[in-house]
């Protein structure tokens, strides 16, 4: 692909989930997952990964639906709390007791940070989301059924559209009428192709910067080039897992 190459919509979202696919993503349609449809969990991912990695603690389905009852618990309404303390679970840990009070207190690990890395991996696109109003997000990746990412798309093809029209997308209309979405986001990535940034949900746009290398190791790139750099570095599955262990916290 040259510099000069611009995309429709749907061919910008198609390029980027072939990407991930070479990085080891999974993809699934939206249209073909079945949940509530104000559900943003992938719950099942959510108790596979669970149910796997702390078969040797022989966790137990009821304490698995806790876990998940309470990332559900944070309210909306103070959106910027609810994450930071969903964040600091997902970075951190956390102790859940058990159901037999004979046993030792688990301590949970929603993502895998080792180098076994038993994580599950998708981009999911066309998900349908009610809430206030429905939307339906360009792109969001999962791990072990958390909505850790979430993509927006804008063409550059169209005049006067730019990477700030899905910023505004993401902060203005999604947290509006779609905030449960942005309980679990680490953060954000906007793109047109062209110009691809990332940066926190909460942060003004100024803030969101393009990923320009792959490893650090090699030339900045720009234009068409920086959205290879971006599914190739950032989203190496190592890489998006350190910056969501060490880099996402709110303040």
């Amino acid at each position: 692909m040259t510099k000069s190459m611009k995309f429709t919509e749907a061919k910008l979202e198609q390029a980027f989930i072939d990407l991930l696919n070479k990085e080891g993503y999974s993809y699934l349609s939206g249209e073909d997952i079945k949940r509530d449809s104000d559900e943003v969990l992938l719950k099942d991912d959510l108790r596979e990964f669970l149910s796997k990695q702390y078969t040797s603690k022989s966790i137990t389905i009821e304490e698995i639906e806790k876990i998940i009852r309470q990332l559900e618990s944070y309210s909306e309404l103070d959106l910027y709390s609810s994450n930071k303390a969903i964040m600091k679970m997902i970075s951190d840990g956390f102790v859940v007791k058990r159901e037999d009070r004979n046993k030792k207190d688990l301590f949970i690990h929603l993502i895998d940070y080792f180098e076994s890395d038993n994580n599950i991996y998708k981009i999911v696109n066309q998900l349908e989301i009610i809430g206030n109003e429905k939307r339906i997000p360009d792109g969001i990746i999962y791990i072990n059924g958390l909505p850790l990412v979430v993509i927006e798309f804008k063409t550059a093809i169209r005049e006067n559209t730019t990477t700030h029209d899905a910023y505004v997308q993401l902060t203005t209309r999604y947290k509006r009428d779609i905030p449960r979405l942005f309980k679990y986001n680490a953060f954000c990535v906007i793109s047109d192709g062209v110009n691809n940034k990332a940066g926190s949900f909460f942060a003004p746009y100024e803030f969101f910067y393009a990923w320009r290398r792959i490893d650090g190791n090699e030339d900045d790139v720009d234009g068409i080039s920086s959205l290879y750099t971006l599914a190739q570095g950032m989203f190496n599955k190592y890489r998006l897992r350190d910056i969501v262990h060490n880099l996402t916290r709110p303040l």
